[in-house]
């Protein structure tokens, strides 16, 4: 990233790094299946969603790979560490939290939040 302008390949690299890598996480051979037990879905129900769940998955993804982008930016992150430190805090601070309190309420298993935020 240079200067104050944010690089919108590394954006477009990040939304499909993380496309990528959750569809190897969530493959059957990695944790495909046991997400699909405690999430209580069937190989059928997860087919028949997947046009409009790659859908939102591919907006939701460039969104927050921008939003990351401003925030590294924000922090004055100058190196991989650096950003990759304020990556883990903003998923420390808003996504880990998020999720395990909708896991709480939902009474969903703590296996399926390990999955969820691995």
């Amino acid at each position: 990233m240079s200067g104050s302008s944010i690089n919108l390949l590394a954006v477009l690299a990040a939304t499909i790094a993380r496309m990528v890598l959750g569809g190897i996480w969530y493959s059957p051979p990695v944790f495909g299946r046991t997400w699909m037990a405690l999430a209580g879905r069937s190989p059928e129900d997860v087919r028949a969603q997947m046009p409009i769940a790659l859908a939102v998955d591919l907006i939701t993804s460039l969104v927050m790979a921008f939003v990351l982008a401003q925030a590294v930016r924000y922090a004055g992150a100058g190196d991989i560490v650096q950003g990759a430190a304020v990556g883990f805090y903003a998923w420390l601070g808003f996504i880990a939290t998020t999720t395990a309190v909708v896991a709480v309420y939902e009474r969903r298993p703590l296996r399926l939040l390990q999955i969820t935020n691995g």
